[in-house]
């Protein structure tokens, strides 16, 4: 997600249909979300491609061991 289309999400907020501006937030933190996980799986392979243990992973994403295994063991 383009800044000007999260800035315009956000803008929304403040016009005249709460609808629509409900719509496009839910929108624009839906894509974001995805965005961050996507991000998220790719630093997670690449610390692990270099030898990073899932305590150090689990440490930086402030989860448990078992919780980060979990999601990304198998990717």
């Amino acid at each position: 997600m383009d800044d000007t289309t999260l800035r315009t999400a956000i803008a929304a907020a403040d016009g005249d249909d709460p609808y629509r501006a409900l719509r496009d937030l839910h929108h624009a933190r839906v894509e974001v979300l995805r965005e961050l996980d996507r991000a998220e799986t790719v630093a997670v392979r690449r610390a692990r491609a270099t030898g990073a243990s899932w305590q150090l992973i689990a440490l930086a994403l402030e989860v448990s061991k078992q919780a980060v295994h979990k999601k990304y063991g198998r990717s």
